[in-house]
């Protein structure tokens, strides 16, 4: 299989996570059109499973180093297994709510707040588990990725002003459900970290994971959750009227491709995150990753213009919240070279 064996590729991949994970919100914005996001959630999930069976298949089956998917997979232990489980059916739980936060305030909203949260509370949790890098320097980056985060929530707040009541309505729904997904998308990958020996992706522990039967199981638990928590998504939505089953099958091929390839991102972007994580560990895989707030404020803002006429102090806000973050991820990379 392949392993990252230098700190510098490792950052590489962080850096390709972020990108991925700041970017498959595109894809729920372009299905958006004609699409609900229950409807576009089931797409995603499969989109997901999917892709990780393509990873674990090449990257984690060629080569002479580790052992190889299926190996890996045949001889995982039990609790092993059932951790990374656990660990998708957490994400499930946050993102869908992340996903609903998306389709009523936006992605520039949206991923600032809940994944930011995430990022803070996340490399806590992950650097309590496996300590590595300086948490000086780490937590510095943190306290800055903060900053960006209130930033944008007082950018956010100033474009709430000129809204009707219904609208501001929607909006605080909206940063709600970012909040409460950011607090339960920070505890999803502790688990699976603990399930893969961080030390040693060449010769793991028996019954341990390497990254590429974490992700298999993790995507596969992320599906199976999904039959308990879209089909509540769906009877009891958030917003609009209840969506019915028959209505996916009424989707167009294409509606349907835009939804894989959004998971198949968000699968890429993870893939590269467990592989990194042997050399950067699991907290710096993990903020790295998370930087993707910053990714999709670019898109939410250049791309989809959800700050559209925005004032003098809300752009200087915006531009702050950008400063802020690339600090903070300047930070957590030094953190891990010292």
């Amino acid at each position: 299989m392949f392993i990252v064996n230098s700190y510098p590729l490792a950052v590489v991949f962080c850096f390709i996570t972020m990108m991925c994970w700041g970017s498959w919100g595109n894809t729920q914005k372009l299905a958006a059109r004609n699409w609900r996001y229950e409807l576009f959630y089931w797409d995603y999930v499969i989109g997901m499973l999917l892709f990780s069976l393509i990873v674990s298949f090449t990257l984690g089956s060629f080569g002479s180093q580790g052992r190889s998917f299926i190996d890996d997979l045949s001889q995982a232990s039990a609790s092993n297994i059932w951790s990374v489980i656990l660990g998708g059916i957490i994400f499930n739980a946050s993102n869908i709510l992340l996903s609903a936060s998306t389709s009523i305030a936006g992605m520039s909203v949206a991923f600032p707040l809940g994944v930011g949260l995430s990022l803070v509370l996340g490399v806590i949790i992950n650097y309590i588990g496996a300590p590595k890098g300086d948490p000086l320097v780490l937590f510095l980056g943190v306290a800055l990725i903060v900053i960006a985060i209130v930033c944008n929530g007082l950018a956010s707040g100033r474009m709430q002003k000129d809204k009707t009541v219904s609208d501001s309505g929607k909006n605080r729904k909206g940063i709600i459900l970012a909040v409460v997904a950011g607090v339960l998308m920070s505890f999803f990958y502790r688990f699976v970290a603990k399930a893969m020996d961080l030390n040693n992706f060449e010769n793991p522990a028996p019954g341990m994971l390497t990254p590429y039967s974490a992700i298999f199981i993790f995507s596969a638990g992320v599906v199976l959750s999904n039959f308990l928590f879209n089909t509540l998504a769906m009877r009891y939505p958030f917003v609009g009227e209840r969506v019915y089953y028959r209505e996916y099958f009424r989707g167009s091929f294409k509606t349907h491709l835009t939804g894989m390839l959004g998971g198949a991102i968000w699968c890429l972007g993870t893939a590269f995150s467990y592989i990194a994580s042997g050399q950067a560990g699991a907290a710096i895989s993990y903020a790295l990753g998370q930087g993707a707030p910053m990714v999709a404020a670019i898109w939410g803002v250049f791309i989809w213009k959800e700050f559209k006429g925005a004032d003098r102090k809300t752009n200087l806000l915006l531009l702050l919240m950008f400063i802020f973050f690339i600090a903070g991820l300047a930070s957590i990379i030094i953190s891990g070279g010292n």
